[in-house]
């Protein structure tokens, strides 16, 4: 069963990489639910961005500071269920 919340933040990662331009390692890999967010080379304000983006697609708001988020948000596995359980309450 195709996961639409993954999908969707796995693009965002990517898109993301891609705009920062540099030397991302996203590219190198095949991103899954376990791969760790270190691992593609996204920093404390990268991970800031992506969170104002996913915020902004999907009219939510993650109650993370950075810090927070830093230690709470380890894989984009994580980022998903994060995102998953705040737009469930927004329904």
């Amino acid at each position: 069963m195709p996961d639409q919340i993954a999908d969707n933040v796995i693009a965002m990662i990517k898109r993301s990489a891609a705009s920062n331009g540099a030397d991302s390692p996203v590219g190198d890999h095949e991103i899954t639910a376990a791969t760790e967010l270190t691992s593609l080379g996204i920093d404390s304000l990268g991970l800031a961005d992506l969170l104002w983006d996913i915020e902004e697609a999907y009219g939510i708001r993650i109650e993370y500071s950075t810090v927070d988020a830093w230690s709470n948000l380890q894989s984009v596995g994580d980022l998903v269920e994060a995102v998953r359980g705040l737009a469930a309450r927004e329904v």
